[in-house]
């Protein structure tokens, strides 16, 4: 028996094993009956002192579904002419247990294009993208919007919240970066199809305006580009089919006389 000491436990409390043993298959005859209970609670592991007063034993578990998990008794006495008391029953996972991931808030877990028809995504309290519409927020363009409405939008982009904007969509597969951008015959911000954005992401972004683009109707960096740039001109051939040249050198010529 493994028994790891924090502080020296009553001898009895660590040789109650089958004491502890009894606890741990009636805890599982509760949920799956006797006759598998006896077959789940497996071998004594250890034994780990709780103080002057109790001790935790652990049996393996053996019960499908749960490697690595481990039965835990707590025994607790109040002294030598105490009885061995049953203080707690438990299945916890062991070192190597299989166990489910830990736990994140949804809001944490949510990711771009995860929002379906009829889904609501509030914004937190104090959310660092956004700013009441009332402040200034050092855009002309935005400030300007927010006073033709009146201040219909109670809240505006903040200049972070634009820096985060231009940061994804730099980075995104609208960016000068993609495969796309790299074998296009010239950038957006030189295309006919270019809209340019307000505001003072203007000169870094657009909006694609051509129905063939793979990019039609999304934010695309001016660096950007693909075969539909309307620069893009088909070089003119010959209607006419031109037989190659054939060169045989291999035919002896005779000389004609004249």
């Amino acid at each position: 028996m493994n028994v790891v000491p924090t502080l020296d436990p009553p001898t009895r409390l660590v040789d109650a094993v089958e004491q502890a043993r009894s606890a741990a298959i009636d805890q599982a005859a509760a949920d799956m009956g006797g006759r598998a209970a006896l077959d789940a609670v497996g071998e004594h592991l250890e034994a780990v002192s709780e103080g002057p007063g109790g001790v935790t034993h652990y049996f393996a578990a053996r019960q499908g579904g749960y490697r690595g998990w481990r039965w835990s008794v707590t025994l607790a006495s109040g002294g030598e002419d105490t009885p061995i008391t049953v203080s707690e029953v438990v299945l916890l996972p062991g070192p190597d247990a299989l166990v489910a991931p830990a736990w994140v808030p949804w809001g944490q877990r949510i990711r771009p294009g995860d929002l379906g028809v009829g889904d609501l995504l509030p914004t937190e309290e104090g959310d660092e993208r956004l700013v009441p519409g009332y402040l200034a927020s050092d855009d002309p363009a935005v400030e300007e919007v927010v006073l033709e409405v009146g201040l219909g939008r109670p809240k505006v982009l903040s200049h972070r919240g634009r820096e985060l904007a231009a940061q994804r969509w730099f980075e995104g597969t609208h960016g000068p970066a993609s495969d796309m951008a790299r074998a296009a015959p010239a950038p957006c911000g030189t295309c006919a199809f270019f809209l340019p954005i307000a505001g003072s992401l203007r000169g870094a972004f657009g909006v694609c305006g051509n129905e063939y683009s793979p990019a039609d109707g999304a934010v695309v960096t001016v660096g950007f580009g693909c075969g539909a740039h309307s620069d893009v001109q088909v070089e003119p051939v010959s209607p006419v089919a031109v037989a190659e040249l054939v060169y045989d050198d291999g035919v002896d010529l005779e000389p004609v006389e004249k």
